[in-house]
Order: structure tokens, then C-alpha cells, then sequence
């Protein structure tokens, strides 16, 4: 097995231990989520730092499991083919954009709740005051309610996890090396990476679009498609680059 890159190990145990001191308490964890979490725009909470800071916060055992698994497979190769300076800005872009990308959707979701509400008979005034304290007269109708309580939940949400940018990864490494079969990386059956990496992409495209997630409940899932679709451009763009600057796509290399 190949042994653990210096970027990759750094980021590595930055997860860990923020994770770790998320679970020293029920206090530490609220002000930890409060200040690194990445919050919907107009939540008291927000902050522009939060783009970078929500990737590395996580919501359980599992998350950080699974998203520290692909990191270390992933970005292990990804880092000896560019070294740690390049890898690191992918890294960090895919997750910035993953993490704007689903808060442009959710904004955009946001917008249109918030219009049937208006429609519905309650005033901007109604709505801001509902928003910010949880408290208001709510519409009569039991579906204007149901709206209500979505758009609340929206405003309230965060996102957290460094999902997005392991999608960058996913993708790069796919690109890389199409033919590289990740039966002793990340999935039990041997799968191309140009098979599984779209397959995957798929599935959380028909997750988002359908509303019902294969993957669990509060996955972020236009966060996974952003950092894969920001991962995408930033390897058509290095490939574009004079030459050396970048490998070549598709190369049978080792793994």
C-alpha cells in the first residue's frame, strides 16, 4: 500500500481533529458548527469564511469515514502526479465551488417558497419575522404551512463535509486514470473509474433532481455535482496549459 502523501496527511488529521472536538460535548459542538459550518445567506450565523471552514466539519462516524477513505485513496495519487501545491488548490477550489454551487440552488429554492408564501397572503414582513425567530402567525391553508416550514428549514440549514472537493478528486483521478479498476479502493466489485466516477455522478443527479436520495437523508447532493463539475473544468483547463504542466489524460500509470 502506498504510503500517505504530506498534504493529504495534513488534511487528514485537521478532519479528525475538528471532528474529534465536536465530540467533547454538546457545547463545543454548537459553537464549532455556529462558526465553521457553511450557513444559508441571511441566517445570523453566516460568514464568508464558512466556504472553506464547512469542509471540515462533519456530520458523524460515517461521513468523515467515508469522506477521509476517498481522500486518502484518491488524494494520495492525485498529489505524487502534482505535488502538494497544485493539490491543494484543486482540493480547496472543488470544495469552495461544490459549497456555492448547492447554496445557489438552495437559494433558488429559497426564492420560489418564499413567493408562494407571498402569494398565499402573508407579507415580506410576515416572513422575515418567521424566518429569524421562529415565531409568526402562520397561513391558514395547510399546504401554505408545509411551504413555511420548508423555507424555514432552509433558512436554518448548513451544510457541512468535505464531500464536494473528494468529488473533485473522484473526477481528476477518473480522468487520470480511466482504466484503473477500484475494486481495493473504494468499492467491492472491480469498476473501471470511467465507469464508476459517471455511474456515481448519475446517482446523485437523479437523488437531487427526484428529491428521494440513495445516499440518506440531508445528503447535499448539487454540492457533490458541484465539486465534480468544478473538478472537470480545472482539468480541462490544466490540460489546455502548455505542455508539462499537467499530465496527460488517460495514461495506464500505477496506482
Amino acid at each position: 500500500m502506498n504510503r500517505m502523501s504530506r498534504a493529504v496527511a495534513v488534511l487528514l488529521v485537521l478532519n479528525v481533529v475538528v471532528f474529534g472536538a465536536s465530540l467533547l460535548g454538546a457545547g463545543w459542538r454548537e459553537q464549532i458548527v455556529a462558526a465553521g459550518a457553511f450557513w444559508f445567506p441571511g441566517n445570523e450565523n453566516f460568514q464568508l469564511w464558512q466556504a472553506v471552514t464547512y469542509m471540515f466539519l462533519h456530520a458523524d462516524m460515517g461521513h468523515i469515514f467515508f469522506n477521509m477513505f476517498a481522500l486518502v485513496s484518491f488524494g494520495t495519487v492525485l498529489e505524487r502526479e502534482w505535488g502538494a501545491g497544485r493539490f491543494l488548490v484543486f482540493y480547496f477550489l472543488c470544495g469552495v465551488g461544490a459549497g456555492l454551487i448547492q447554496t445557489g440552488f438552495n437559494w433558488y429554492e429559497y426564492n420560489g417558497l418564499y413567493a408562494q408564501l407571498v402569494a398565499a397572503g402573508m407579507s415580506p414582513e410576515k416572513v422575515a419575522t418567521l424566518m429569524t425567530t421562529g415565531r409568526g402567525i402562520l397561513p391558514g391553508d395547510a399546504a401554505s404551512q408545509a411551504v413555511a416550514k420548508e423555507l424555514y428549514l432552509l433558512f436554518h440549514g448548513r451544510m457541512v463535509g468535505a464531500s464536494g472537493a473528494v468529488y473533485g478528486l473522484l473526477v481528476a483521478f477518473g480522468c487520470l486514470f480511466p482504466n484503473a479498476k477500484l475494486a481495493q479502493i473504494f468499492v467491492p466489485v472491480p469498476v473501471a473509474a470511467k465507469f464508476f466516477v459517471p455511474g456515481l455522478l448519475a446517482l446523485d443527479l437523479l437523488s437531487g433532481v427526484t428529491g428521494f436520495s440513495l445516499f440518506g437523508a440531508g445528503v447535499a447532493h448539487y454540492a457533490h455535482l458541484g465539486g465534480a463539475a468544478i473538478g472537470f473544468l480545472l482539468m480541462l483547463l490544466w490540460r489546455n496549459r502548455r505542455p508539462g504542466m499537467a499530465p496527460r489524460w488517460g495514461e495506464d500509470r500505477p496506482v
